[in-house]
């Protein structure tokens, strides 16, 4: 017999020798094994799944370790984890309190799990016995007395909060942010004194850390303890004489005083700081010229300070925005343009930039700027209906009629499709515009279609009654209506010169030449808003009353005036109107 089947019979004999109460609890035995094998095959599957950020696969599979198993908590406490991973807070729940049950409480981490289910259900007083039962089972788990504490704060129950804060702070040492947390509750309940113990504490704890005592001065500068702020400020100034945050403010709290001098004198230092980058310096010249409010030493000297800071970083786009932005508090539109500039050939990217920039082309009336800044703009900001719009209004004004439609329509289809309250108030300009632009093309028919849209929004659009009803009359179209818009404009504006100008011409065209003289009167009464095309106007009206020595005299004065039409040298030579 060889040496493996003498090894077999042995084994064969062991067995058959056995008693029968011992074979059924090997049998047992083997059994166990083979259910438990199974089951941590199926649990490091789950796992497997977790770990690949996959929890709804790993249900079934914790779910099946748990018919198997159904006396093992860690099958429940990965199932209700597994639930909790996908948001399933009312799935979690009874499978990590099985969890705790099963395992007596003795697993902290089963605790902390049903305790946060319970925090998300907003089950404050469940959880936090959970969290006392862990505190209380050992001293080792004190550091938990944090969350504990933010579920107190939860449950608002702030004075608990502070006895468990405290109890950490004995057990574990003085904590920064336990601490400030401290300062919160304290302030919520207008302990200040209280907060600033705190502060004080931390500034203790850390004789040489200056930003414990920036930090401290904040608080008592926002509780008007102003002198006290003065003196934490000087001891960190003593530590690093050089911290530009405290010299700024300082620089504020003796504003607030009146002592503009020191003032002066805390933001010199701060800028003559070579040590100090650019962009610190304008963030600290931003929070001053806040500051400033109405103060009008206090805005010269921020003026001072930023176009020094602006031309000392000329790369520094923050530098330029500040200066510039002062520039048109002081409606120096043409220097605050050039820094906007400045700051955009450093950094293309910022849109408000270039909606300053645009703006300023166009109060300064500036069309060849504003159509090649509106071209720039467009090139890092193609999506944007604003830029699109003052492009359109640059062509218009170069009277490149169909480059202005072109832009106009763009701007129309971006601005439509981005519905909100601005947007609207800028279609409707948008609309006019290309009223005049069609009407440059001759196009009428998409010229009155515009401007009854803007009508149909706002019926007192100015620009649109003014336009409509005055290329109406040119056009010798749809006279009553004319009349209409123009009569309602002059109603609204009874002194605006160009506006009766225009409802006088509807007039002159329906023939109506006495009642046209009446309104030309009008607008001639205000002398820095008659135009060479008024007193043209009146000159028509007065030949066709029978005035024709005056009529001459007001084409002449015309002339001198300009923006007339090709027939006035006509009519001056003639003493005759050609239609």
């Amino acid at each position: 017999m060889s040496g493996r089947l003498l090894a077999a019979a042995f084994g064969l004999a062991c067995c058959l020798a056995l008693p029968a109460d011992a074979q059924r609890r090997k049998a047992q035995t083997e059994k166990d094994t083979a259910v438990h094998g199974v089951e941590e095959s199926i649990f490091t599957d789950g796992m497997k799944y977790m770990m690949m950020d996959e929890p709804a696969k790993a249900v079934p599979q914790f779910e099946k370790v748990i018919q198997l198993y159904p006396q093992n908590p860690a099958a429940y406490f990965a199932l209700a984890t597994a639930f909790l991973k996908q948001g399933k807070t009312a799935e979690a729940l009874p499978h990590a309190v099985k969890a705790v049950q099963m395992s007596g409480g003795a697993n902290k981490f089963y605790v902390l799990q049903l305790a946060e289910l319970y925090v998300k259900q907003k089950r404050y007083a469940d959880a936090e016995k959970l969290y006392e039962e862990l505190i209380q089972r050992s001293p080792d788990n004190m550091e938990y007395g944090v969350e504990l504490a933010a579920i107190y704060l939860f449950d608002d129950k702030p004075d608990k909060a502070l006895a468990m804060y405290d109890r950490v702070e004995k057990a574990l040492g003085m904590n920064e942010e336990i601490s400030r947390q401290k300062q919160r509750i304290y302030l919520k309940q207008n302990r200040l004194d209280k907060a600033i113990e705190e502060a004080e504490k931390l500034v203790a704890s850390e004789p040489g850390e200056t930003d414990y005592l920036l930090e401290g001065a904040e608080l008592l500068i926002s509780n008007a303890r102003n002198e006290q702020a003065i003196g934490w400020l000087e001891k960190a100034l003593k530590i690093n004489p050089e911290l530009p945050q405290a010299h700024v403010m300082l620089a504020e709290l003796y504003r607030r005083k009146g002592d503009l001098q020191r003032t002066s004198q805390e933001l010199n230092y701060v800028f003559s700081n070579p040590n100090l980058e650019a962009e610190s310096k304008a963030r600290i010249l931003s929070s001053y010229v806040n500051m400033a409010g109405k103060d009008e030493n206090a805005k010269q000297n921020a003026m001072k300070l930023a176009g020094e800071l602006a031309k000392a970083h000329p790369a520094d786009p923050r530098s330029q925005i500040i200066y510039a932005d002062l520039l048109m508090q002081q409606n120096k539109k043409a220097e605050a343009r050039d820094y906007y500039m400045r700051a955009a050939r450093q950094d293309k990217s910022i849109f408000e930039v270039w909606g300053a920039i645009i703006q300023l082309d166009s109060e300064l009336n500036q069309m060849d700027s504003l159509l090649a800044h509106s071209e720039q703009a467009l090139e890092i900001f193609p999506n944007q209906g604003l830029f699109w719009y003052s492009s359109g209004n640059a062509h218009l004004a170069k009277r490149n009629y169909q480059e202005a439609v072109s832009a106009l329509e763009e701007a129309r289809r971006l601005l439509g499709a981005a519905a909100s309250e601005q947007t609207a108030s800028l279609l409707l300009a948008v609309n006019a515009q290309l009223g005049d632009a069609f009407n440059g093309l001759g196009d009428h028919a998409r010229s009155d279609e515009a401007y009854e849209l803007v009508l149909k929004s706002d019926p007192n659009y100015e620009h649109v009654l003014n336009n409509y009803s005055y290329f109406l009359s040119l056009r010798k179209q749809k006279l009553p209506l004319a009349l209409q818009l123009s009569e309602r404009l002059v109603e609204r504006h009874q002194t605006n010169a160009t506006y009766l100008d225009t409802h006088a011409w509807v007039l002159y065209v329906m023939k109506d030449y006495t009642k046209a003289r009446t309104f030309l009167e009008k607008a001639l009464q205000d002398p820095k808003g008659v135009s060479g095309t008024i007193l043209e106007h009146y000159g028509d009206v007065l030949f066709q009353l029978g005035e024709r020595e005056k009529a001459v005299e007001q084409w002449k004065k015309a002339k001198q005036k300009g923006e007339t039409s090709d027939r006035l040298d006509k009519k001056i030579a003639t003493g005759r109107i050609y239609e």
